[in-house]
């Protein structure tokens, strides 16, 4: 399995499947848990036939965090390639300024953590998108000096 980061809008947005958002709450990321998992995860999902892929992200994590008010960034396109079949997505980051209700959907629970979780549901995918958004925190902070 291979993860690369292409850039924000070098992937045609037809071709763009998933959207995670690396999201922030009261200084904490969040992560999620699915029902059918026993392993952690960065909130997103899989785009909706038609729906544009930033609509995807703000539904996902609305969905999976039950995040009411917030701010969401997109940061770049990537993909990952198995053997020779490769997948897009968008990644983002978002700030959360108020929790809700979680849905009654797809998810168990949220937690918040200062740092990736041990169990992660994709391993191989997951800190690499997660090391990106910290990286693209890192130039904002520096610019801001």
């Amino acid at each position: 399995m291979k993860v690369k980061m292409l850039g924000f809008g070098n992937v045609q947005q037809k071709k763009l499947k998933y959207a995670v958002i690396c999201t922030i709450f009261q200084g904490q990321w969040i992560f999620v848990r699915h029902k059918e998992r026993c392993t952690w995860e960065i909130p997103g999902g899989r785009r909706e036939p038609g729906e544009d892929i930033n609509a995807t992200a703000s539904r996902e994590l609305f969905e999976e965090s039950g995040a009411k008010t917030f701010t969401i960034t997109p940061i770049c396109d990537y993909s990952v390639t198995v053997e020779t079949q490769s997948t897009y997505g968008r990644l983002f980051y978002a700030e959360v300024e108020e929790l809700g209700d979680l849905p009654e959907l797809e998810i168990a629970e949220v937690m918040l953590s200062k740092e990736l979780p041990e169990k992660l549901t994709y391993p191989e995918i997951q800190p690499i998108l997660h090391k990106q958004v910290l990286s693209y925190l890192s130039v904002i902070k520096r610019d801001k000096q």
